[in-house]
């Protein structure tokens, strides 16, 4: 999924066990690429952008699932299939999770609940 450091997440939201790969842009460069010159994500890719509580699609070929998220991993937002030219955020976020259009609904991941953000290398809640 290219040079960023990538993890499996493995949760289970009450529709059987999913596991999402994962890409971390924890850097302001890494977080200001994004997707951006990348290939499309595929069923159960994600990118992870931390410290980030807005996004844009300016440039996306494809629409995105945005998952915004408190610290502790607990689903604040999401927002299905936003469009090429668009901004979406919320204000209390921590980080946000980037997945294909419909990718959301199909891992159960829905407005309170909790991801396993612990089990990413380097996450501190």
């Amino acid at each position: 999924m290219g040079l960023l450091k990538t993890h499996i997440l493995r949760f289970d939201l009450g529709g059987g066990p999913r596991a999402i790969e994962l890409m971390v842009a924890a850097t302001a460069r890494e977080r200001m690429r994004g997707l951006l010159g990348r290939r499309p994500l595929q069923g159960f890719e994600a990118m992870l952008l931390r410290s980030c509580r807005l996004i844009h699609t300016i440039g996306m070929g494809y629409p995105l699932d945005l998952v915004y998220l408190r610290r502790d991993g607990t689903v604040l937002k999401v927002t299905e299939s936003l469009p090429a030219r668009r901004i979406d955020g919320h204000w209390r976020a921590h980080s946000v999770l980037e997945m294909a259009g419909g990718a959301a609904a199909r891992c159960g991941i829905e407005v309170g609940a909790k991801l396993p953000l612990a089990q990413v290398e380097g996450w501190h809640v």
